[in-house]
């Protein structure tokens, strides 16, 4: 053992004091010197693979903006597939958050992965910033003061579109979507405004997440006589439900109708002529005559090999500049994070979809619009035309002052 001296010994003491006088500073400039991770949650194989690649293409094209550096430190995006399977979600979820020590989480596009990931989101204090997952309960009885949502409730672009149904569509109509948290949700939103509007549900049915063969769901829409179906379905669903409907001849009897997500662009040029006519709400669509949409278009194509952006991009669009306006204005300060959730609560900016704010009470953005859409053949191709819009469409949520 080495011997020790008085000398040695106050020296070690006066060292180790102004150490402890320092260490926190020190400590938090060294972390604040380090790249700001983002840990990614989002599908990147499985039926909703391309949403997951639009929605991190976009944030992307922001961060490049940038330089991939704010506010003096590096952006690095650390991404995980959770191939839709709660379980594998939440242990990515997990694994960002304890191993990776990202400063803020972003994803998932699966509700049932997004109500899996809350409570651990929430006990640590970790930043989300919703980038898909429309789970409505995140916006009310499951909200945190930790989790932002820059994409929508699964309530908001349906609700609208029940009203809207029975008074220029039909009065019966045949409800469908899969057989998870996402479809039983847009189903009941709808449902909100359709039959107090005279409305008559003629039948509801949800075929699993995933399907490929519609043939006796569409079978039952025949029999049902209903006039019209409003549906939600998403990625490779999107198309299978879409094509088979048509090769089916329901086109010509039983209007389509549903939540955007059925004939964004990422589906639309596999879906083809098959999708002419259907009508969709959703907040977005890249025809929308704004300069941040006109730029984010262009930019977009030029960077993607001339993909058109389609509403996951938007959100994905939105989550990064979210997370480069907040990072800006806390000077990339990520460690106080009550800061941080009070600047994000104030973020407003102009957004391919209008102007983005996020509703104090909830976290949950406000659409400026949510857009009725019909596709047609614009300009040699297919896109969503809007034909009507509702303004200003909040999610009722009514607080985030949640216990753990």
């Amino acid at each position: 053992m080495a011997k020790v001296t008085r000398r040695t010994f106050l020296g070690g003491a006066a060292a180790t004091a102004a150490g402890v006088a320092a260490g926190p500073w020190v400590l938090r400039a060294h972390a604040q010197s380090g790249p700001v991770k983002i840990g990614v949650v989002l599908p990147y194989t499985g039926v909703y693979a391309v949403l997951g690649e639009s929605i991190t293409q976009a944030m992307e094209l922001v961060f490049a903006r940038e330089n991939w550096t704010v506010a003096g430190r590096k952006i690095e995006m650390i991404k995980e597939d959770d191939e839709m399977k709660p379980p594998v979600g939440i242990r990515k979820t997990e694994k960002l958050i304890d191993s990776d020590k990202v400063d803020i989480l972003t994803g998932p596009v699966h509700s049932g992965i997004l109500m899996g990931m809350r409570d651990k989101v929430h006990s640590s204090k970790t930043i989300l910033i919703v980038s898909n997952a429309g789970a409505d309960a995140i916006s009310r009885e499951r909200c945190s003061k930790w989790i932002f949502r820059t994409s929508f409730s699964n309530w908001q672009p349906n609700q609208p579109m029940g009203g809207w149904v029975a008074k220029n569509v039909s009065k019966e109509v045949f409800l469908t979507a899969p057989n998870y948290q996402a479809g039983k949700d847009m189903m009941e939103a709808f449902k909100e405004t359709f039959v107090p509007a005279g409305g008559k549900v003629v039948a509801e049915d949800y075929p699993k997440l995933g399907e490929t063969d519609y043939a006796p769901y569409l079978t039952k829409i025949r029999q049902s006589g209903a006039k019209a179906v409003y549906c939600f379905f998403s990625g490779t669903d999107a198309v299978n439900f879409v094509k088979q409907y048509d090769q089916f001849g329901l086109k010509q009897t039983t209007k389509l109708t549903g939540a955007g997500f059925l004939t964004e662009p990422d589906v639309l040029p596999a879906q083809g002529r098959s999708a002419l006519g259907v009508i969709t709400g959703h907040f977005y669509t890249p025809v929308l005559d704004n300069p941040t949409n006109q730029r984010f278009v262009k930019e977009f194509r030029e960077k993607f090999g001339n993909k058109m952006p389609d509403g996951f991009a938007c959100q994905g669009y939105d989550t990064a500049e979210t997370i480069v306006r907040a990072l800006k204005a806390v000077n990339g300060n990520t460690q106080d994070k009550e800061k941080l959730v009070a600047v994000l609560e104030k973020t407003e900016f102009d957004s391919p979809r209008g102007r983005f704010r996020f509703d104090p009470k909830s976290h949950n953005v406000i659409q400026p619009f949510i857009y009725i859409r019909e596709v047609k053949e614009v300009a040699g191709g297919l896109n969503n035309v809007p034909i009507d819009k509702v303004a200003d469409v909040r999610d009722p949520g009514t607080g985030c002052a949640l216990p753990a």
